[in-house]
């Protein structure tokens, strides 16, 4: 029979999951908890907490005011034994120094912007170029996900839940208009992990927000041998920096996951260096802005499987292309090579100057809202 538990997400590899409590175990100390604690202070003198929700089964998610960042996911194999799944860090210090986007909340506009420039209402902007020729995740240090956000419990019928907020001023990164952002973290009572996004500004502006989570249900080694489903037909193909071409093109037999397929089945046929999947899929979706499957991953030896439900018209399917051994996590972990995927729920990249793509610009008076939920499960 198949346990299902859930997790809710928009973007992780571990150590010491075979020396975690069982699921079981925790659900009989547990009726649902948030936990504030210290987590450390930037450069700047500036403290950063971190909330650990529980809920009644015992699962845990970590998040860090530091890039409303996702640090931990812990969820039971097909044993019961509690494991976390996300690549990381146990400090602070180790994401000041820098790291891929680790868990954290990305914007104002995640993905790439062609040239780090657009036009909108008959005037040019120019951002941040941090990603070769373009721009990438929102900019440098005033990127959302560098900042400190505030946060406080919310309540929640779903579960326990943290809310985080953000304000970015007008310019701030080279973007118009002062932009108010809410992220609600809610891990529920049936075992899903929520992730909720509010935004609203007071002048035109692009906006793509989403989580960058590194997933390995194994909790460590390569993630080739996960199985991948994305419930898309067509993506969005790219030149050689990453920006799409503006051409939607049917997914061909290396680009296809409509049939549960080894991510690293086909992955060595992809041209390019470093090699592997980067890419926007467009999600096959009945209606726009409605919660639908978006993709489904396993892994055979813990038995974990992910599912993922969004509201966002794209998901990026990035394989760690860039993970290189040099980046040391948790627990000394050094992250290898295709040692975790990320399936960001998003805009498609570069939207912005595409006006074929769905629409990424918020006006005043309007609300960005986003809901993207991973649910976890057992086979």
């Amino acid at each position: 029979m198949k346990k299902t538990i859930a997790c809710v997400a928009a973007g992780l590899l571990l150590a010491g999951a075979a020396t975690e409590p069982s699921a079981t175990a925790a659900k009989k100390k547990n009726k649902g908890s948030v936990k504030k604690e210290a987590f450390g202070k930037t450069k700047d003198g500036k403290a950063v907490e971190a909330y650990t929700l529980v809920n009644k089964n015992g699962l845990k998610a970590r998040i860090i005011t530091y890039g409303a960042m996702l640090t931990e996911m812990h969820v039971p194999d097909k044993d019961g034994t509690l494991g976390d799944v996300v690549l990381g860090h146990d400090n602070l210090e180790n994401y000041l120094d820098g790291h891929p986007y680790f868990g954290v909340t990305t914007g104002r506009v995640a993905n790439r912007i062609a040239k780090g420039k657009f036009t909108l209402d008959g005037k040019e902007y120019t951002l941040a170029v941090n990603n070769g020729p373009n721009h990438l995740h929102g900019g440098n240090e005033k990127a959302i996900s560098k900042q400190v956000w505030k946060a406080k419990p919310a309540k929640s019928e779903l579960g326990p839940a943290v809310m985080f907020s953000l304000t970015s001023p007008d310019g701030e990164e080279g973007y118009p208009g002062t932009l108010k952002m809410e992220v609600i973290y809610t891990l529920t009572n049936d075992d899903e992990l929520r992730i909720d996004y509010l935004a609203t500004t007071d002048k035109a502006t692009p906006v793509n927000l989403t989580n960058h989570a590194y997933w390995n249900l194994a909790g460590k080694g390569t993630i080739l041998d996960h199985v991948l489903h994305i419930n898309a037909d067509h993506y969005t193909p790219v030149d050689a920096t990453g920006i799409p071409t503006g051409e939607i093109l049917k997914v061909d037999d290396v680009m296809s996951f409509i049939k549960p397929t080894a991510i690293g089945a086909r992955i060595d046929k992809l041209t390019g260096e470093p090699g592997g999947y980067d890419h926007n899929y467009c999600l096959n979706k009945k209606e726009f802005g409605r919660l639908s499957l978006a993709a489904r991953v396993e892994e055979s030896t813990s038995g974990r499987v992910i599912e993922i439900f969004t509201t966002e018209p794209g998901i990026q399917f990035y394989t760690g292309n860039f993970l290189d051994g040099t980046e040391v996590g948790k627990g000394g972990q050094k992250y290898e090579f295709r040692n975790a995927l990320c399936l960001e729920t998003q805009h498609f990249p570069d939207s912005i100057n595409h006006p074929q793509f769905p629409n990424t610009v918020l006006r005043q008076k309007q609300k960005y809202t986003h809901t993207t939920i991973h649910k976890f499960s057992v086979k």
